[in-house]
């Protein structure tokens, strides 16, 4: 298990559907947000720097499976904590816990990679074996 990030969300009244409940895509949203905060949190810099020094192009989701339990409305304030459950040679499963004070709202877990582009053909992106160095700062 790795460390835990918590990414706040104000929730705003166009995160909504027509009822006032909001728009389950956002969740997505702010899952991914909330991986890219994990990681910043963690001391790893933004993948438009790493894609600079490393050829690290960032971490594409690969699978992503969410439960929703509670409904969320504009004018709350939900946390999303993550963190990376299992890491794998090439891949890692990231798990995200969304709240509203005590009260669990929604619960996902994706699959990413970190990839590089093919160098046979940059169209493509590849996935690598995840970094030592930067797993090591996860943990």
């Amino acid at each position: 298990m790795s460390r835990t990030n918590i990414h706040r969300v104000a929730i705003q009244f166009g995160d909504c559907d027509p009822a006032g409940i909001v728009f389950f895509p956002n969740f997505l949203r702010w899952m991914d947000q909330s991986s890219l905060a994990f990681f910043m949190s963690c001391g790893i810099p933004p993948w438009r720097e790493l894609v600079k020094t490393r050829g690290i192009v960032g971490t594409p989701l690969l699978e992503i499976h969410t439960k929703f339990v509670k409904s969320a409305t504009y004018g709350e304030s939900i946390e999303v904590h993550t963190t990376v459950e299992e890491w794998k040679a090439k891949v890692f499963t990231q798990r995200h816990v969304i709240m509203r004070g005590d009260t669990l709202i929604c619960e996902g877990t994706e699959v990413r990679a970190f990839v590089q582009r093919d160098a046979d053909n940059p169209d493509r992106l590849r996935a690598i074996p995840i970094p030592e160095d930067l797993k090591a700062l996860c943990l």
